[in-house]
């Protein structure tokens, strides 16, 4: 399997080349094109091993309920994949680890990784986030996507990072959702509110925009049909 990110860092795409028989797993909706080589399958789980229950968690988690498989046939194939957002993409490999992954930054991965839910506490429903996450466990290629640019920010310690401006992050760092600041006041005058305080030692990525910060800047601006 080859994986090539293109148009990055604002508009990025992602091209997967498939060798006879290797398949992928990717979002439902972000296909942009492939070669009619490519047999395309959509189940609420594994290819082949449809899960109503872990479809209804990935929902909870901000995913859509139906995922898409795509494989290649006899003389191999090609697939590009887009996020709904414009900004980078990241590719990870997945040694036999664990990889949380934020609402919304999922694309695609290599068909032998498993997607599973996480649970980040109610505090992270009242900062306006999602109270759920994804892991994404075993090996292989994983595709991610950001809104506006992504870079990896290298934990040795502690750090607080906006729950909005969160990418994904390694399963060997712990965190706590807090207020910012040190009094509530602060945190609700500065506009910052909850954030993720990391500790332990990995990675976290981060993404340059907050989605939900540019919608409700957004909002007012669109003018009513």
């Amino acid at each position: 399997m080859q994986i090539e990110l293109l148009h990055q860092p604002g508009n990025s795409a992602a091209r997967f080349v498939l060798a006879p028989g290797e398949s992928i797993t990717a979002e439902s909706g972000s296909m942009i094109a492939m070669s009619d080589a490519l047999t395309l399958t959509t189940t609420t789980h594994k290819r082949d091993a449809g899960s109503f229950f872990k479809a209804i968690k990935r929902m909870l988690a901000g995913e859509s309920f139906f995922i898409n498989h795509y494989t290649a046939g006899p003389a191999g194939g090609d697939v590009f994949l887009a996020a709904t957002m414009p900004g980078d993409m990241l590719r990870y490999d997945l040694r036999g680890e664990n990889l949380i992954v934020q609402s919304g930054a999922f694309v695609a991965c290599e068909s032998s990784v498993d997607i599973d839910l996480g649970w980040q506490g109610f505090k992270s429903f009242f900062s306006g986030e999602s109270i759920f996450w994804l892991q994404l466990k075993g090996a292989g290629p994983v595709i991610l996507s950001s809104f506006g640019a992504i870079y990896p920010i290298e934990v040795d310690g502690e750090y607080i990072v906006d729950t909005g401006h969160i990418v994904a992050f390694q399963e060997t760092l712990n965190f706590n959702i807090t207020k910012a600041g040190g009094s509530w006041m602060t945190a609700m005058l500065g506009g910052e509110g909850l954030v993720c305080r990391f500790s332990g030692r990995g990675t976290v990525w981060c993404q340059s925009h907050n989605a939900q910060g540019f919608g409700q800047a957004l909002g007012p601006e669109l003018t009513p049909r």
